[in-house]
């Protein structure tokens, strides 16, 4: 049989001495909270529901209509065709360039901050702390301050204008790295590793066949970070790259907006294909949250529960 308590609302007297039933304070935030978090969905929602609707545009449309409003012509699929055969196909090698760089990146970036994230919050070796106060400090320096001096350094080992140029540099998260020693500290029982180690493996098998499971969720909120960041970045792809064959999709986008905007304006029908591969650029990133965010939940769910 189950009880249920139920606290007395709070009353206030009125003037005729009658008790009216005052409304709960939190319940007035809350009403107030919901409004805070739908004008922050709308905030965040319009820029992806204006390039919907400019997608769908031709280029005259988009000069001519309202720009929360259908154009006269349904031209999506039409312009998704331009986009991918516009100058023998090279979007398309800009999206596969841009996915290779984004993968490689992400999983190399995740797998160095679990190991090293893992390292810090469960081994004990000198100069630890001041190596980790060393590493998290980074977290401060903005990245576009390193551009110059990593494109300084890649040229004296003529990696400059390769896709090692994007990868590279992309392996090393600082953030990324104090995700997983956060993680890592509480995720991983100082129990189960003692009792691995009374069993009698190893270091290596104990991370691999013991720990690495529980670092599942962390290790994909790293990777969707560096995913997200790979997948947008452009400052350095811009300095790094000279061949348009290497570039990803934001320094195509960049160039083909630049051609259309630029000159004459006899590649004014480029908009169209700029807006629209602007749309098909953020679907792989959609679809990266969808498939992943299952792990992503479980990570915070796990990180707010103690035993």
């Amino acid at each position: 049989m189950t009880t249920t308590i139920e606290r007395p609302r709070s009353r206030r007297r009125t003037a005729a001495g009658s008790h009216v039933a005052r409304r709960p304070r939190s319940e007035r935030r809350s009403n107030l909270l919901t409004l805070g978090m739908g004008a922050l969905l709308v905030y965040f929602l319009f820029p992806l529901f204006w390039l919907v609707i400019a997608a769908t545009k031709n280029t005259g449309d988009l000069f001519s209509t309202f720009g929360l409003w259908l154009g006269e012509d349904f031209s999506l699929f039409s312009n998704i065709q331009a986009t991918f055969t516009h100058n023998h196909g090279e979007y398309a090698r800009w999206m596969a360039n841009t996915l290779v760089y984004a993968v490689v990146s992400a999983v190399g970036a995740a797998s160095l901050a679990t190991f090293a994230g893992y390292g810090f919050a469960r081994y004990t070796f000198r100069g630890r702390g001041p190596l980790l106060g060393l590493i998290l400090g980074t977290i401060m320096v903005p990245t576009t301050a390193l551009a110059i001096p990593t494109y300084l350094l890649f040229s004296k080992v003529d990696l400059v204008n390769t896709p090692w140029a994007i990868i590279l540099p992309s392996l090393v998260s600082p953030f990324g790295l104090f995700l997983m020693w956060v993680y890592a500290r509480d995720a991983v029982s100082d129990s189960v590793l003692e009792a691995a180690r009374i069993d009698g493996a190893g270091e290596l098998t104990i991370f691999f066949k013991v720990t690495l499971r529980s670092l599942v969720p962390g290790f994909v909120t790293v990777l969707l970070f560096t995913l997200v960041a790979t997948w947008n970045n452009y400052f350095l792809p811009l300095i790094m790259l000279n061949d348009p064959s290497y570039y990803p999709i934001t320094v195509g986008l960049s160039s083909w907006s630049a051609q259309a905007v630029g000159g004459n304006g006899s590649n004014a029908e480029l908009l169209a294909s700029v807006v629209t591969g602007s749309l098909l650029s953020i679907i792989p990133l959609i679809a990266a949250f969808l498939l992943l965010q299952r792990y992503w939940q479980s990570g915070l769910s796990a990180g707010a529960v103690k035993e």
